[in-house]
């Protein structure tokens, strides 16, 4: 699937990293910096962020853990990500506003690839299938240890809790494969410590969009 015309003025920032890293926080946040600077901006997320891809997220984050074989869900995210590309991602910045994504393909790649063991030629021949060429302008990794990640997300309240119910193993294998796609293309990717404190990791984040792209 080709991307349509993507205005001069737009970008794509996507925000990745183990469960309860921070990023829907964090991306508030951003959202809430750029509109205050006159900057055009909507928050989505993945799986999810049109009407019929949030359908597909009820069957992915909810239910038992070994509800899908993991082939299974690599499909189901890349059926989400078809349309959340078609509906809402490309004609936003066709309209020359930032999309902000908490989760994109990189999610994929680690959760399925790294967690669960999909081939990795699998899910790079699914993004050039479904995605193409695009890819995000900035990936902001969020990351902190699995424990502590973990304690947060259980805290929460809420049914979305199927990858949080998979093991520490699993976990360990996420966060390891987030730093390692880092670390092999440190022009796209930041790494942030996600156990600073909430306003120490806006600051940061803030920071280097401003130096990035300029925004005054």
């Amino acid at each position: 699937m080709a991307k349509k015309n993507i205005a001069p003025t737009s970008k794509f920032i996507t925000f990745e990293g183990g469960e309860g890293a921070g990023k829907s926080t964090q991306i508030v946040l951003l959202e809430s910096f750029l509109r205050d600077r006159g900057v055009n901006s909507i928050v989505t997320r993945e799986p999810g962020g049109s009407p019929d891809a949030e359908l597909i997220r009820t069957l992915l984050v909810s239910g038992a853990s070994n509800r899908w074989e993991p082939e299974a869900e690599v499909l189901l995210h890349f059926a989400a990500r078809h349309v959340h590309l078609k509906n809402t991602i490309w004609p936003a910045l066709e309209r020359g506003s930032w999309v902000l994504s908490d989760r994109f393909a990189d999610s994929t790649m680690v959760y399925q690839g790294d967690g669960l063991g999909v081939s990795k030629a699998t899910i790079e021949f699914l993004y050039r299938f479904v995605v193409g060429d695009f890819v995000p302008d900035l990936t902001f990794i969020l990351d902190l240890p699995v424990n502590i990640g973990l304690a947060r997300a259980r805290a929460r309240s809420g049914d979305e809790d199927r990858y949080e119910s998979l093991d520490y193993a699993f976990h360990e294998r996420v966060r390891n494969g987030f730093l390692s796609i880092a670390e092999a293309a440190p022009s796209r990717y930041v790494i942030i410590d996600g156990e600073k404190g909430i306003d120490e990791v806006n600051e940061m984040i803030v920071n280097l969009i401003v130096q990035r792209f300029d925004v005054e």
